[in-house]
C-alpha cells in the first residue's frame, strides 16, 4: 500500500496530483509535485465534453493543480448543481476561495473562462429528463402554503433521491465486491468517524453485530482512541468515513491504522485526505435541503457493504 499523503487538507503551496483510476470505488493517491506544465498540455487537448470528462480529466493525473485550484476541483466536482446556477462571488465564498481561482481552475482545464466551464454544468443539467432540483423548485412552488414541517420533509426527501441516484450513477459495483471481499478476511474490522460521519459507522457495528461479524466501533468518550487503534494489525481492517471539512480526528486515526491495517475508505471528494489511506474508496456526495444533509446515500452504501461482507465471510466458510 502506497503511504503517500497529500490533498486539499494539508498546509503549504505544493501543488496535488490525483492519479490516474479515480473513479469511486477505486485506489487513488495523492502526492506532490513540483511543476505544472501539464496544466498547458490538459488546455491544449481541449475542454472536456461533458461533465464525467471532467471528472476523469481532473481525476487522470493530467492537471496538477495547487492547492487552491484543488480546492475549487473538490466543490465544483462535489456540488455539481451550485456551480450551474451560482454567481461567481457565492461559489467563490462557499468555497473558500478568491474569485479568480474560478477562473484559473477553468483555464487549467481548456475552458476559456467560467462562464464556459459554467455551461458544461448547466449542460449536465439540461440532459436530464427532469432534473431533481426542477422537481425540488416544483415541490417548494406547489407547498408555499403548507406547514414548516411539510415542505421540509418533501425537501429532505427530494434531496435523499438526489443523493441516492448519484451513488447509483457513479458507484463501480466491482469495487463493492472488492471491498467485501478484503474485509472479509479480516480477524476483526475497525469502524472508524466522527461527528456527523458516526451515526454510518455505528449504524454498520449494530449491522456487523447481527450478522456474525466482530467489529470495534471507534469512538469512546474515555478518549482511548488512539490505544483502541493500536491492536490493529495486518491481519484486521479498517472502514473510515468522513465529509467535509474533514474530522481531524477520523484522520488521524485512519493515517495511524493504515500504516498496517487496510483502509476502506467513504468521503465525499476524490480530493479528501482519506483517499490517500484508503486501499479502496467510495465517493458519496449527499444533496442538501436548506443547506442540511441528510446521510441516505451514505447509509445505503454503509448497509450494501456490511451485508456484502457477511456473505463474503460465509462464502468463505464454506470453502
Amino acid at each position: 500500500m502506497d503511504e503517500r499523503r497529500g490533498g486539499p487538507g494539508q498546509d503549504g503551496d505544493a501543488e496535488h496530483r490525483l492519479d490516474a483510476g479515480a473513479e469511486s470505488g477505486r485506489r487513488v493517491d495523492a502526492g506532490a509535485v513540483a511543476d505544472g506544465s501539464s496544466v498547458e498540455s490538459a488546455a491544449a487537448e481541449g475542454p472536456p465534453r461533458d461533465f464525467q470528462a471532467l471528472r476523469d480529466l481532473v481525476a487522470s493525473g493530467r492537471v496538477r493543480l495547487p492547492k487552491r485550484l484543488a480546492q475549487v476541483a473538490a466543490y465544483a466536482l462535489g456540488h455539481p448543481d451550485e456551480i450551474a446556477f451560482g454567481t461567481v462571488a457565492g461559489i467563490a465564498e462557499k468555497a473558500a476561495v478568491q474569485p479568480s481561482a474560478l477562473v484559473r481552475f477553468s483555464q487549467a482545464v481548456g475552458f476559456p473562462g467560467f462562464s464556459d466551464l459554467q455551461a458544461l454544468f448547466r449542460d449536465r443539467l439540461r440532459d436530464r429528463v427532469a432534473g431533481y432540483d426542477e422537481r425540488l423548485r416544483s415541490i417548494e412552488a406547489d407547498r408555499r402554503d403548507a406547514s414548516a414541517g411539510a415542505a421540509a420533509f418533501h425537501g429532505f426527501c427530494a434531496a435523499s433521491e438526489r443523493s441516492i441516484a448519484a451513488l447509483k450513477a457513479r458507484t463501480d459495483t466491482g469495487a463493492i465486491d472488492a471491498a467485501a471481499a478484503l474485509l472479509a478476511r479480516a480477524d476483526t474490522l475497525y469502524l472508524i468517524a466522527q461527528r456527523r460521519a458516526y451515526p454510518v459507522t455505528a449504524a454498520m457495528s449494530y449491522a456487523f453485530g447481527t450478522l456474525g461479524v466482530k467489529s470495534v466501533l471507534v469512538g469512546s468518550p474515555h478518549g482511548v482512541d488512539a490505544e483502541t487503534v493500536a491492536f490493529a494489525t495486518e491481519r484486521d481492517a479498517a472502514i473510515a468515513v468522513s465529509f467535509t471539512p474533514y474530522a481531524s480526528a477520523t484522520l488521524d486515526l485512519t493515517r495511524r491504522i493504515a500504516r498496517r491495517t487496510p483502509v476502506v475508505a467513504i468521503t465525499d471528494s476524490p480530493f479528501s485526505p482519506l483517499v490517500a489511506d484508503g486501499r479502496i474508496w467510495f465517493e458519496v456526495a449527499e444533496a442538501d435541503y436548506q443547506g442540511f444533509r441528510s446521510l441516505a446515500a451514505t447509509l445505503a452504501l454503509a448497509m450494501t457493504l456490511a451485508v456484502a461482507v457477511a456473505d463474503a465471510r460465509r462464502r468463505l466458510e464454506m470453502e
